[in-house]
């Protein structure tokens, strides 16, 4: 089945040199072309494909068969063999040393590392951890407080801290994948096509297709499931809030291709998406019951959820042209691509409307003490967020719509340099709000 699947990457990338025009008349060159390309797109450090590029461009010349004649006997000095005809892996040779065989082999066992089974252990980098740090920061400020737990007292945050931290930073690794697979897509489909014939173009033309191949394989709650399920924490709702999360962003891969490739999209779609868009949020917060052994307060959570659609709303709106430049799910981006530029402002508006109206019913069933420190909290977050209203809990501003999406995105990509939404209000649109912005982003 692997070498399969090696064989079928090849093959696409070869039909994919077709259609670009890059195959030649001989079958083993057009082979070597795509093996070198595939390794060309391979993550390498901090390296772009376009510094990739540059790279490899400035190293031909200055190479020729002698120095790869003596390169190629220096790895097989060294013991580097080749594999899946992308690259070369290092292969560890342990010495023989003083202390027997014995020791070699088991060193070696312990080398011997079935790869293939790593993507199913969970495991998270330094760059989720610190990505993660912002929304661990507001859960422990804002929804401690549903538990009784003050998050003034490092002692309460440190206990939990363990597992809520690799779980959000879980989640933040999945979603950069996702997000990946969305901003290469963007990437691709506004390369004028008269550079498509570049080795630069290519490469992130491949890289995009392998990525969106590879998004739902890699794209996987499975191996933190079993985790938690291992640490005697993961419940039924746990799970389906996970899955939920596969189920978001499968949701935004299908929305925003639909939307840069103006095609229909679904309000059905959209509301389900930007619902379940805080499910991070949720299993934190039911993780914490878990932790606690207490059972799931309802009230809190249905208040909790109104809570987060407008925090979601409100993200969109402060990230809006950002999203359209990366082409991210965005609220706003939608409703535009259901409604049109001149309706959406005041449709939105009416769904913002709503969930305040649903948001106050609710707060007033909390317990008094409650409802005054979440709503101390919504006025900290909202002054730490740079709100500039005379309100307590922030002004909401719907800023002016993009009707033509791929010319601000070329126009934003030219220039080089992104900038934040205006914020200007559009069609006399301007809903007051009394919900706070808690600035952050899944």
């Amino acid at each position: 089945m692997e070498a399969l699947q090696k064989l079928e990457r090849v093959q696409s990338l070869l039909s994919l040199m077709e259609a670009r025009g890059l195959s030649s008349s001989h079958r083993d060159a057009d082979r070597f072309l795509a093996d070198f390309v595939l390794f060309l797109v391979q993550p390498c450090g901090i390296l772009t494909v376009e510094d990739r590029c540059r790279i490899i461009s400035d190293f031909l010349p200055k190479t020729s068969s002698e120095v790869l004649e003596e390169a190629f006997i220096f790895a097989n000095k060294e013991g580097i063999e080749k594999k899946e005809n992308i690259g070369y892996n290092l292969k560890f040779h342990c010495q023989q040393i003083h202390t027997g065989p014995s020791l070699q082999s088991s060193v070696e066992k312990d080398l011997d590392i079935d790869l293939s089974k790593i993507k199913e252990i969970p495991m998270i980098g330094l760059d989720a951890m610190k990505q993660a740090n912002s929304t661990l920061e507001d859960f422990c400020r804002s929804y401690f407080m549903f538990h009784g737990l003050d998050a003034s007292k490092p002692r309460e945050i440190f206990k939990y801290l363990p597992i809520l931290s690799f779980t959000e930073s879980y989640i933040y690794q999945l979603d950069t994948l996702n997000e990946k697979a969305l901003h290469l897509s963007s990437k691709v489909a506004t390369s004028p096509t008269t550079e498509l014939n570049n080795l630069t173009h290519l490469c992130n033309d491949v890289t995009y297709h392998n990525v969106r191949n590879n998004t739902n394989e890699f794209c996987s709650a499975d191996p933190l499931i079993r985790l938690l399920q291992c640490e005697g924490l993961l419940s039924e709702r746990i799970r389906k809030e996970l899955n939920s999360g596969i189920e978001y962003w499968a949701l935004e891969r299908k929305l925003c291709h639909a939307l840069s490739g103006k095609k229909k999209i679904l309000m059905e779609d959209i509301m389900k998406a930007i619902h379940l868009k805080s499910f991070d949020y949720r299993v934190l917060n039911l993780l914490l019951y878990q932790l606690r052994g207490q059972q799931v307060n309802e009230l809190h959570m249905e208040f909790l959820s109104v809570s987060e659609f407008l925090v979601e709303i409100a993200d969109d709106l402060y990230d809006y042209e950002d999203d359209v430049v990366e082409n991210s799910f965005n609220i706003l981006r939608m409703f535009v691509g259901v409604y049109g530029a001149s309706t959406s402002p005041s449709m939105l508006a009416k769904c913002i409307t709503e969930a305040e109206e649903k948001y106050e019913r609710l707060i007033r069933t909390l317990d008094p003490e409650l409802s005054s420190s979440y709503r101390r909290r919504c006025e900290e977050a909202t002054r730490e967020g740079g709100a500039t209203s005379g309100h307590a809990f922030g002004t909401w501003n719907i800023p002016p719509v993009i009707g033509d999406e791929e010319s601000f995105r070329m126009e934003r990509l030219a220039v080089g340099a992104g900038q934040d939404s205006s914020y200007a209000t559009a069609s006399g649109i301007h809903a007051k709000t009394k919900f706070c912005e808690k600035l952050r982003r899944i």
